[in-house]
């Protein structure tokens, strides 16, 4: 592709920045729209892996397909504006929801922070999140109010991570666990497990999807007591249910409320604020029965 020919800014085409979510690495999971921008862009800038995943749709001959290091994307933003300022379309490669610990943020962020005045128009097309696909694997845990966090402080402080995760835990969330361990980050999701722990019993479902939807996609459902067993790393995303999720023929269904318990059936009282008892509860409540947790202080 020639960049060489030199126009003025009012003779140039309008360029424009298009941050694709290609789901979670099966071609056949990318929406057709974000087919069609990539087939049709001018410039495709990813991180090797997230080009490799979307090869098929892409066509060297005549395009610019650049591939960036995984620290590097500051600098992918800022070569799909300059690429875009020259009028060309340029489509930037987010694995699973750009929006959802992608490429969307760190573009906007750039383009805010350089205030430029002839900035490119940039859109966000959505795909697949990690969490979405690996929900799925696992059955539907989060069919009720869920949180995403990610373990890694490569940018975020751990502190800031565990009062998070601690929070979310607490609050009876079910929590989506992404970047759980890397090679040189171990400690943390030693701590992640205890913080979920002092909040929840050892029985709550777990789904552990490393690579879902991809080659060597490995799916575990398991529980917290047996959580520190299974191999997690980067390509890991973990599910951890709430206080009303269960297991059903090896998969996890977290309850949204539709089957509420007959009006006319047992009535039962807990007394305590222990996990055992939310324990007891949930079993009881799970068996059609009206369950009423009583505890003296704060909720556990």
């Amino acid at each position: 592709m020639n960049m060489g020919t030199a126009m003025t800014r009012d003779e140039r085409p309008a360029g424009r920045v298009s941050i694709v979510g290609s789901g979670p690495g099966d071609e056949s999971l990318v929406s057709p729209q974000v087919r069609r921008i990539l087939e049709a862009a001018d410039v495709v800038i990813g991180y090797h892996a997230y080009i490799h995943l979307v090869e098929g749709m892409l066509h060297r001959e005549r395009q610019l397909v650049v591939g960036k290091n995984l620290t590097e994307e500051i600098e992918r933003a800022a070569l799909a504006v300059q690429y875009a300022r020259l009028g060309l379309q340029v489509a930037v490669v987010s694995s699973g929801d750009a929006g959802i610990y992608g490429m969307a943020g760190v573009v906007f962020e750039y383009i805010a922070r350089q205030n430029l005045a002839d900035a490119p128009e940039v859109e966000v097309l959505p795909g697949i999140s990690a969490f979405q696909a690996a929900a799925a694997r696992v059955g539907a845990p989060l069919m009720h109010d869920f949180a995403a966090v990610s373990l890694s402080d490569l940018l975020t402080p751990w502190p800031l991570i565990s009062k998070r995760l601690r929070l979310a835990a607490q609050a009876d969330f079910v929590l989506a666990l992404y970047n759980p361990k890397s090679r040189k980050r171990q400690k943390q999701w030693v701590q992640a497990q205890e913080i979920i722990r002092a909040c929840r019993p050892g029985s709550t479902p777990v789904g552990v999807v490393r690579n879902a939807y991809r080659d060597q996609e490995s799916v575990v459902v398991t529980d917290l007591d047996h959580l520190r067993e299974e191999p997690v790393d980067m390509l890991t995303t973990v599910l951890i249910g709430n206080s009303q999720s269960f297991v059903w023929n090896s998969r996890i269904i977290t309850p949204r409320g539709y089957y509420a318990p007959k009006p006319d059936g047992p009535r039962v009282l807990v007394l305590g604020g222990t996990h055992e008892a939310r324990l007891m509860a949930r079993r009881i409540r799970e068996r059609g029965a009206q369950v009423t947790l009583s505890y003296r202080g704060p909720a556990p």
